[in-house]
């Protein structure tokens, strides 16, 4: 029944966050969305990965070799 379902105590485990992080997340409306059970809070694991890759940070490439950086 519940698959494709993650507690949010799985969820920190997984991501290296504690249970509060998660909570203050979604007070804040920062993380990704949940769904409460009566006291138990689940995320549905392919709205965690649509968050997730929206979280990707774009790469950052290294200057030319040879060209100063800075003040000119």
């Amino acid at each position: 029944m519940l698959r494709g379902w993650i507690s949010r105590y799985d969820l920190a485990q997984e991501l290296g966050l504690t249970v509060d992080t998660l909570g203050r997340w979604e007070r804040r409306r920062k993380g990704p969305a949940c769904v409460r059970a009566g006291r138990k809070i689940f995320y549905r694991m392919s709205v965690v990965q649509d968050w997730l890759q929206s979280q990707e940070m774009p790469r950052v490439t290294d200057a030319k070799p040879g060209k100063a950086r800075g003040r000119k």
